[in-house]
């Protein structure tokens, strides 16, 4: 099959616009009327619909809303769609900040954002702040599901439930925040286990959704299409790796993904990612420790190509601690190589398991 240059593919445009959180307005947006005006407000079963169909889509949403935070999260509990809201930010302040903390909060790039309101001067306030962030009239709402950026190319298992995945992060955090001891305590009482295996079939779609949605702990940017992908699965000189990761609050889903090219003499990694929900979790390396031990055990030359992006940094740094040296360079794409001088043991906290 064609190698190299020839089958990676940048982002397709439609893909990288796909949304990953909704943050909506309240008053006059999910519901009619002022809460604090009337608190018999009206839901708007538009809205609802939306929100539902986005969530089985594995959309998120969250709440930038100028309004007392007691009052209206008590009226969502009511209305029964509190547990939609990943950290709702109701308060007095601007909504360009509540949307900049949220970004924050879910470690997405702000141009992953969709805005909602009814008011023309807070979409205007958002835009200018960040204009990246798209903003949409509360009065459009009913065809927002049909909107491409709202429509991601698979559903796949982990999309429908990723909303729960990140409320088990956020019970995580809670716990860990409370915790006396040291980290290293707190990550071995996860219960954690880290699976590696050969990408089969069924997981294709989610392959494809990890490249296109992984920015930061991706180390080259590439992107692959489901094909591609499914031809390197098949591939006699490549092997894809995809990691999953579960503990005793349940599953992050599928979480990793490797792509290696190899010859007899040479094994090159075109591809490195880790999903940013686990950067907390000490898991970064497991994937990458793995394949230097394969590479190493099997007497080949591991190299790793890096492309710069303007999100990747920690990519770079994870190589070099890996025990990688830069041995070439064009532009913005290196070339990295491991002498297995410093083979990274996994770590104690954490149970291991290869299935390739």
């Amino acid at each position: 099959m064609t190698t190299g240059a020839a089958v990676e593919s940048k982002a397709r445009n439609d893909e990288k616009k796909t949304v990953k959180c909704v943050v909506w307005d309240l008053d006059d947006t999910i519901w009619d009327g002022i809460l604090l005006e009337d608190v018999n407000v009206r839901v708007r079963e538009e809205a609802i619909r939306v929100i539902r169909t986005l969530d089985e889509r594995g959309i998120l949403h969250s709440i930038a809303s100028r309004n007392d935070p007691a009052t209206a999260m008590a009226k969502l509990r009511e209305l029964g769609l509190a547990e939609y809201f990943l950290y709702p930010q109701i308060h007095w302040g601007s909504k360009s900040t509540s949307i900049q903390e949220i970004a924050k909060a879910l470690n997405f790039g702000i141009d992953a954002i969709a805005f909602v309101d009814d008011q023309p001067f807070e979409r205007d306030e958002v835009s200018f702040a960040h204009p990246q962030v798209r903003c949409i009239d509360a009065a459009d709402v009913a065809k927002m599901a049909d909107l491409p950026e709202m429509n991601p190319r698979f559903v796949t298992d982990d999309s429908r439930v990723r909303r729960k995945m990140y409320q088990a992060d956020i019970e995580r955090k809670t716990v860990e925040d409370a915790h006396q001891g040291s980290p290293d305590e707190f990550l071995a009482s996860l219960d954690m286990q880290f699976v590696i295996a050969s990408a089969q079939e069924e997981d294709l779609k989610r392959a494809e959704e990890l490249t296109v949605r992984t920015n930061q702990l991706n180390a080259t940017g590439y992107t692959y299409s489901y094909d591609e992908l499914a031809a390197f699965r098949q591939s006699t000189n490549h092997d894809l790796l995809i990691a999953s990761l579960t503990d005793k609050y349940g599953t992050y889903g599928k979480i990793g993904l490797a792509l290696l090219e190899k010859t007899a003499a040479v094994w090159t990694l075109k591809l490195l990612l880790m999903s940013c929900r686990v950067m907390s979790r000490g898991v970064g390396t497991v994937l990458l420790n793995h394949i230097i031990e394969r590479a190493r055990d099997a007497g080949a030359l591991l190299r790793a190509e890096f492309v710069a992006t303007n999100r990747n940094r920690q990519m770079y740094i994870t190589y070099k601690f890996a025990g990688f040296r830069e041995v070439d360079r064009n532009g913005n794409r290196s070339i990295l190589e491991n002498d297995f001088s410093n083979v990274q043991k996994f770590p104690s906290y954490i149970d291991v398991e290869i299935q390739t």
